[in-house]
């Protein structure tokens, strides 16, 4: 693991297109920008979790579809 020091408006850099920017900083909080391109998929841990894990609940693309057709 890799653990750096970055203040307020510094930036990380990963890969040719990955920009990590430190928002904020209040208190234990950090607030992070993350500039990734389209093709890259950015989740909080617990949402990536929640998604791995088959937590999360899939929603109808049609809303006056029925589940049952009877």
């Amino acid at each position: 693991m890799l653990i750096l020091s970055r203040k307020r408006d510094e930036q990380i850099i990963i890969g040719d297109g990955i920009v990590i920017t430190v928002v904020s900083v209040r208190g234990g909080n950090v607030r992070l920008g993350v500039e990734a391109p389209p093709h890259v998929t950015v989740h909080r841990q617990e949402v990536y979790d929640a998604i791995r894990g088959g937590k999360t609940e899939a929603k109808p693309t049609d809303p006056t579809a029925s589940a049952d057709p009877t």
